[in-house]
């Protein structure tokens, strides 16, 4: 199977599956991500997820250059046609937080992919870059937007335009990422921040993920303004009324999502 899923306690795990073509993705494996990111995105269950690969050399590359061939669609088709696009992120764009573990390289799409990611833990084996710039082409998944805004101008515009590799300590310096630790700790590391978030109020963080994105595209006055109005939404819930009994009673809350 090109894509491994499972759920445990709230926390789903979904795992590219090739790690003899260093997890690239084809475009069967991409439909198949595409749809999975939909299912999850209807299932209450999932509180938050991880998005890993297999084997101990790669994250993801990108897209598997050997078994994706140019579209037979006109790029005027593809943009205003009846026909969904199939691009790599199709679907992500779900409530749930996403944790990337990125236990090896993150190349191309593959650093697209993680980018567009909640939340970036590496092993320290890790090594990212956007080289497309060396083969004529440039990042077509969001690289060149999501990167400076998680790294910065200067930074994001020197790995663009070089397409040099950065290790893990790099990209931690950068903000590219949040933790970087040894390779058999990764996927531990990654599930204890999941079942941390999965314990808390799901509307609450389902709130925040989208109050944070959205905020991001605002002045911060407005921003504040959407930040206070989701804040009221949110006051009369019985999930925030069971948090302050749980505190006064001492004990753990139940969150029911409502």
């Amino acid at each position: 199977m090109a894509i491994l899923y499972a759920v445990d306690q709230g926390v789903a795990v979904i795992t590219l599956n090739r790690p003899e073509v260093m997890n690239s993705i084809d475009p069967e494996t991409r439909e198949e991500l595409s749809l999975l990111w939909r299912r999850i995105a209807q299932d209450d269950q999932v509180r938050c997820v991880v998005l890993t690969g297999a084997g101990d050399r790669a994250f993801c590359t990108g897209s598997d250059l050997k078994k994706t061939m140019p579209p037979k669609e006109s790029v005027a088709q593809m943009t205003f046609g009846s026909a969904e696009s199939a691009h790599l992120l199709s679907g992500m764009d779900i409530d749930q937080p996403i944790i990337c573990a990125i236990n090896g390289y993150a190349m191309g799409g593959g650093l697209e992919l993680a980018l567009a990611c909640d939340i970036r833990v590496a092993a320290d084996t890790a090594q990212f870059a956007l080289s497309e710039v060396r083969i004529g082409s440039i990042p077509g998944a969001g690289g060149t937007q999501n990167l400076p805004r998680l790294v910065g101008m200067s930074d994001a515009m020197l790995m663009l335009l070089t397409g040099d590799r950065v290790d893990a300590l790099e990209a931690l310096r950068l903000g590219l990422v949040s933790r970087v630790v040894p390779a058999a700790e990764l996927l531990n590391c990654a599930l204890s921040i999941a079942q941390r978030i999965a314990q808390n109020a799901p509307l609450s963080v389902r709130a925040i993920k989208k109050v944070v994105k959205n905020g991001l595209q605002m002045p911060l006055e407005r921003a504040i303004q959407h930040e206070a109005y989701v804040f009221g939404l949110l006051r009369d819930t019985e999930d925030r009324i069971e948090g302050r009994r749980a505190f006064q009673e001492k004990r753990p809350p139940v969150y029911k999502g409502r």
